[in-house]
């Protein structure tokens, strides 16, 4: 469970919504606080169990370089509304919802972050062109260890609940499990809050559909290198998702730039904010010189 270290948000950053033809989604949308707005957009896409709020850390970093930054809650997740049909989480629906998103925006370069990654992925190959493409923290295909397993027992523990009651056992597990966690970890009390209201907020089909997923996603890395969008795949050296030899891998196939960030685990983007926020600045640059 992604746990940001702030929820503060950095001048120049606004919550909002962003209206599209295939729904509203909410969104945290960062501005310059000084100086002109002359660099392409960026569209930020949080993973599995995550929110826009993961990315609050590099939102004022991202947008000095001279750019907008918007953040999303994906279909379903926390304040983006989503419907009780497992169909509308497929991986290329929530693809075409970011490809939307980007065209309201006019994003230019697009990150995914985790499961994010795997829908960016989606975005790209239902037609979206950005300048650039970055897979942070994501593989080429499904979990595997720790994470396939905790996946695993999610769903055995949600298994043969009716549509009605996943809720109330999603509720069961919030305070069964993850919130005394959460705790253990000494996470703040205001945290633990808003950790409980995003939790319980994310749609319940849309939770066990992304998790299905995760557990059987394919590698579709070939099908992503044909489309010749300039990538970055960026992760911390201790990532405890996807194996760092695995997105090495990736990032050779995909011909794609590469940096790990020291100190770091699944999670730069909350780890090590300046590290990461440079790196991507580097690249995004890069992208448009």
């Amino acid at each position: 469970m992604s746990t940001p270290t702030s929820l503060d948000l950095p001048e120049g950053a606004r919550s909002g919504t962003v209206e599209t033809p295939r729904g509203t989604f909410a969104v945290l949308d960062a501005m310059p606080d000084a100086g002109p707005c002359e660099r392409g957009t960026a569209l930020l896409v949080p993973g599995y169990t995550g929110s826009k709020e993961d990315f609050v850390a590099l939102l004022g970093q991202l947008a000095a370089a001279g750019r907008r930054v918007v953040a999303i809650d994906l279909r379903g997740q926390y304040q983006s509304p989503g419907p009780d049909n497992p169909d509308a989480y497929d991986p290329a629906e929530l693809g075409a919802d970011v490809a939307a998103i980007a065209a309201q925006t006019q994003a230019t370069h697009l990150l995914g972050h985790s499961f994010g990654g795997l829908v960016a992925r989606e975005a790209v190959l239902g037609g979206y062109e950005p300048a650039s493409l970055t897979l942070l923290s994501s593989g080429p295909g499904a979990l595997t260890g720790p994470r396939a397993e905790e996946l695993h027992a999610l769903l055995g523990f949600l298994d043969s609940v009716p549509p009605e009651r996943l809720r109330d056992k999603l509720a069961e597990l919030w305070r069964a499990k993850l919130k005394p966690q959460a705790v253990a970890a000494g996470t703040s009390a205001p945290m633990v809050a808003f950790l409980e209201e995003r939790m319980l907020a994310n749609n319940p089909t849309g939770m066990v559909t992304m998790a299905a997923y995760l557990l059987k996603a394919e590698d579709k890395t070939a099908d992503l290198a044909a489309r010749h969008i300039p990538a970055f795949v960026l992760y911390g050296e201790d990532d405890n998702a996807w194996p760092t030899a695995q997105q090495r891998d990736m990032a050779v196939r995909l011909d794609a730039e590469r940096s790990c960030i020291p100190g770091a685990a699944h999670n730069p983007n909350v780890e090590a904010p300046a590290t990461t926020a440079h790196a991507l600045t580097m690249f995004w640059n890069s992208a448009e010189d």
